[in-house]
Parts: C-alpha cells; sequence; structure tokens
C-alpha cells in the first residue's frame, strides 16, 4: 500500500495513509480544513509564549495548551493532550507571537490561566486508536438519530465527534426550544458504551460544519474563517436598500446572510451625509418627488410622477440640498428638463465600443430610402401602351409638378386614366400566328 490509498479528513485537516511496510502515517495539511489560520508570524522567537501551542481537533473545535512535555513541537505535530477523563488527540496548528493575538480575541490572560497539557507527540498506537474512534462517528450518527425520533424528540443531531481515547462522544445538536434529553443521553451510554457529552449548536454553526458554496460563488463564510457569530436584523438591510424578500436575504442555514453586516457600518456613515428629503422639491414646472438614492455615488432621483420611473432626473446632494434652501425661502428651483436636455446620457453598449442608437439611425435611413422611392415613382409619368418601348415621354417641368400634398389625388386620376387606355386594345381582335 502507498500514497495511492490515502485518505483526506477535511474536518481535522489530515492525510492519512499506510507505507509499503504496514505502517500508518498521519500528516496535517493546512488546505484541507476549515478555517485555518495562517501563521504570518512564524520564526520570530517570543520566550513567554514558546511554551504555548494551538491544538485543531474536529471541525472547528480549537484550544490552546501548554507544552510541558520537554519535546521539541513545531506546526504540524499530532499531539497527545490532556482532558478531564483520558485523553484526546489533535494536531498542532498555530505557535509562536501569534498566539498572544487569539488569546486576546478568546479574552485569555496568559500570566493567570490554566492552560491543559500537551503529554507527548503521538505514537503509532495512539493514531491507530484514534482512526479507530474516527471510524464509529458515522454509524454512531446514523443510529442516534434514530433513537432520538423514537423518543419524539424535537432535535436534530447534526455530528458526532469520539474522543481521541475512544471513551467519550460529543453530540453536537440542533433545537428551537428546550429539549429534555436526560433518557436519550441513558440510552446512548447503553448502546455505545461511552460517556455522553450533548452540545447545542444554532444554524449558523450547523452550516459552517457542514460547508457549502454560496450565492456569491465562494466558500460559505462560516465554514472558511467566522467563529464569532452577530445578530443580524433587517435594519442592516434596510440601511442598505435591499429587497427585503426572505429568499433573498436568508442563507444557506436558512437565516440572515452574514455578509449584511459587512457594509451596514459604511452605509450608515454615507446616509449621513444624504439631505432628509420629507416633501417634493418645488420647481418651475411642478413638484419633483425623490424615487431612488444611490448612497455611495451621493446621487438622488427624482421623478414628476410620484408613482413612475418612466422618467426620472439624477441630482447630487449638493444640488439637492441648494433647492431645499430655496423653497424654504418660498421660492421654487429650476426646472429639471432643461438640465437633462443639455446633458443627455448617451447610452453604449456592454462593450462600449459603438452607440446603441445606431440601430435607429439605420431605420431613419431605410424609411427615408423608401419616402424618396415612393417620391420618384410620383414623379415618373406613367407610360403609354400605345407607344414604342425606346421612345420617353418628356417630363413636365419642375414648375408645373403639382405639390405634394395633392399627391394622392393625381395618383387616382392617373390610374382610373391608365386603367381607360389599356381597356382599348383589348377590344381588338388578337392576331393568330398562322395569319400573315
Amino acid at each position: 500500500m502507498g500514497t495511492s490509498d490515502k485518505k483526506y479528513d477535511c474536518q481535522r485537516g489530515c492525510e492519512v495513509w499506510r507505507n509499503n511496510e504496514g505502517e500508518l502515517i498521519c500528516s496535517y495539511n493546512p488546505k484541507c480544513c476549515e478555517r485555518s489560520v495562517f501563521n504570518w508570524l512564524r520564526g520570530i522567537p517570543e520566550e513567554d509564549l514558546k511554551m504555548l501551542f494551538e491544538v485543531r481537533f474536529k471541525n472547528t473545535r480549537k484550544s490552546v495548551y501548554k507544552n510541558d512535555s520537554g519535546q521539541t513541537l513545531r506546526e504540524g505535530d499530532i499531539v497527545v493532550t490532556e482532558t478531564q477523563n483520558g485523553y484526546d488527540v489533535g494536531i498542532i496548528t498555530l505557535s509562536g507571537p501569534v498566539i498572544a493575538n487569539q488569546l486576546k480575541r478568546m479574552k485569555i490572560e496568559p500570566s493567570s490561566f490554566e492552560f491543559k497539557k500537551i503529554y507527548r507527540r503521538a505514537k503509532e498506537t495512539d493514531i491507530e486508536k484514534w482512526q479507530e474512534a474516527i471510524a464509529r462517528e458515522h454509524n454512531t450518527m446514523i443510529r442516534s438519530r434514530q433513537m432520538a425520533a423514537d423518543l419524539g424528540l424535537n432535535m436534530k443531531i447534526g455530528d458526532v465527534e469520539f474522543q481521541g481515547d475512544g471513551s467519550k462522544a460529543i453530540f453536537y445538536y440542533i433545537a428551537d426550544e428546550r429539549v429534555d434529553f436526560r433518557q436519550l443521553i441513558k440510552n446512548f451510554a447503553e448502546e455505545f458504551h461511552i460517556r455522553v457529552e450533548m452540545k447545542q449548536i444554532g444554524a449558523r454553526q450547523e452550516a459552517g460544519l457542514i460547508g457549502g458554496i454560496g450565492v456569491c460563488g465562494q466558500p460559505l463564510c462560516c465554514s472558511r474563517y467566522m467563529s464569532d457569530f452577530q445578530s443580524i436584523t433587517t435594519a442592516a438591510a434596510r440601511c442598505q436598500d435591499l429587497s427585503l424578500n426572505p429568499q433573498k436575504l436568508a442563507g444557506q442555514c436558512g437565516k440572515l446572510k452574514c455578509c449584511i453586516n459587512y457594509e451596514a457600518a459604511i452605509y450608515v456613515d454615507a446616509r449621513e451625509q444624504l439631505p432628509r428629503v420629507n416633501e417634493p422639491l418645488h420647481l418651475d414646472d411642478g413638484d419633483a418627488f425623490l424615487v431612488k438614492t444611490d448612497i455611495l455615488k451621493g446621487i438622488m432621483w427624482f421623478s414628476y410622477d410620484e408613482h413612475s420611473m418612466a422618467q426620472i432626473y439624477p441630482l447630487k446632494v449638493r444640488e439637492v440640498k441648494d433647492i431645499i434652501e430655496i423653497n424654504r425661502r418660498g421660492e421654487k428651483g429650476e426646472s429639471l428638463m432643461e438640465e437633462e436636455e443639455e446633458k443627455a446620457p448617451e447610452f453604449k453598449s456592454a462593450a462600449g465600443e459603438d452607440s446603441i442608437t445606431r440601430f435607429d439611425e439605420v431605420h431613419k435611413k431605410k424609411h427615408s430610402h423608401d419616402k424618396n422611392k415612393w417620391h420618384n415613382q410620383d414623379k415618373q409619368q406613367p407610360q403609354q401602351p400605345s407607344q414604342p418601348q425606346n421612345q420617353r415621354q418628356p417630363q413636365q417641368p419642375r414648375q408645373q409638378r403639382q405639390p405634394q400634398q395633392h399627391q394622392q389625388q393625381a395618383r387616382s386620376a392617373q390610374q382610373s386614366a391608365n386603367s381607360q387606355q389599356h381597356q382599348k386594345p383589348q377590344q381588338q381582335p388578337r392576331p393568330t400566328e398562322n395569319k400573315q
């Protein structure tokens, strides 16, 4: 067996395979795990934090441990850590001065906090036992869901994580209300012969555990880097003029998207610079109503019809403030139509090469060509059937041509005359071919 039989555990960020001698090998792969952290202070010595390491377990569970083993450890090593009962197995993901930032984020004071210990670097027997416990997780999760359904509990078990020594398991569940699972814990202990810990998570955390692709085309933020979830309300969507459509604002977890809060502060600051338009603007040619606002660009769009956006006119923030000040003095502002006629926008294609009005010009030329064609036909006199074909009929002088408004009457008269001339030769007998 070689590297072709390699198994990737993206929930823990490790690769497991057996070499040709049958020895189990496990290595850390930071590219194959959720919420991986880059150590941008690697190589910088820090005497106060040189014994502290961040150890990663399944999914997003991480913690900082102290190295009391006396061994030289580095990032990517698989270590055996201290727990309340037994031991656990994890992977070192961070070390050095960047640990101080992590402790500051978790509000931990290194001088007074009691860190759990790292016993040693994991041996082959530890890794073997660890992988056997991992292999039981999926079947345990399926069976635990069936047992919870049999008891009629309104809860969903999303994931199961076994401890490194296989003596304990953490059951992650989701519930909308409080659940009495005391009997369920007893059933789990009798069924799986392990110690049970129930841990409730929210819908956002479940989406981070499962992962997926968002509407933006990128992996979900909760599965990439987010660990602290803030409350999100529709007020953040209103300040950005977003459509209050639940299907568009909700993410894959069924809650409001976390990215709604990203730009909310910028929109709040930009709105403070906009004037409050509580009534229409009084202009010389009527009242203009506010129908749309571009908050970041500082452009406000007005229309003379309050319930229509067929024809709207843009105004900058300074221009709107000036008109409001003029209205306060009892005067009316200038018309928006005159400014629009002077500065007519030029519509271009997406590539920006040609104007979209080029189709109208071609149609206009074609229409004028057809009009000239009919005009030229009106100028020509109809040929008499009795005249030879090679003899041309003399044209009338330019001054004697009829005006354009009487062309239709002249055309009808000429058609009646032609019909009379055509009827005369038809009355004569047609000569036969044998007659000479």
